[in-house]
């Protein structure tokens, strides 16, 4: 009789994450959860639209995070954090460009010389 054989096993060659059919389907269930409760809000009119939008937009944010988590099985540990890493940077990079395309187009829009409506009538006649 051979001896039984016994795989090593080590820690640090294991730092990819094991897609399981419990994850697959935690992330299927909390993603439709997300998707109904935002639907349910718009088409029964639960709250007005003011309130609503915000509330949209939480749990888009939420399904992002959940799709990451889940589907694209990203965290600190796979690829040594580089993905992670590339992902951070990204959300820098489109924080700062939606912040600064607000800002110019407010500054754009309070700098503007105001607009006379005489002035344009004036200005179709001519």
């Amino acid at each position: 009789m051979s001896a039984p054989h016994h795989e090593h096993h080590d820690a640090h060659e294991d730092i990819g994450y094991h897609a399981t059919v419990k994850g697959y389907l935690t992330g299927f269930v909390l993603s439709v959860i997300l998707t109904a409760i935002p639907f349910w809000l718009v088409m029964a009119k639960v709250l007005p639209t003011s309130a609503t939008v915000p509330i949209i937009l939480g749990f888009a944010a939420v399904q992002v995070i959940v799709h990451m988590v889940y589907f694209l099985h990203m965290n600190t540990k796979v690829e040594g954090g580089w993905s992670f890493l590339a992902l951070l940077f990204t959300v820098i990079v489109v924080v700062i460009m939606l912040a600064g395309s607000i800002w110019v187009m407010y500054n754009m829009n309070t700098n503007m010389m105001p607009v006379d409506p005489q002035m344009i009538r004036n200005m179709g006649m001519s």
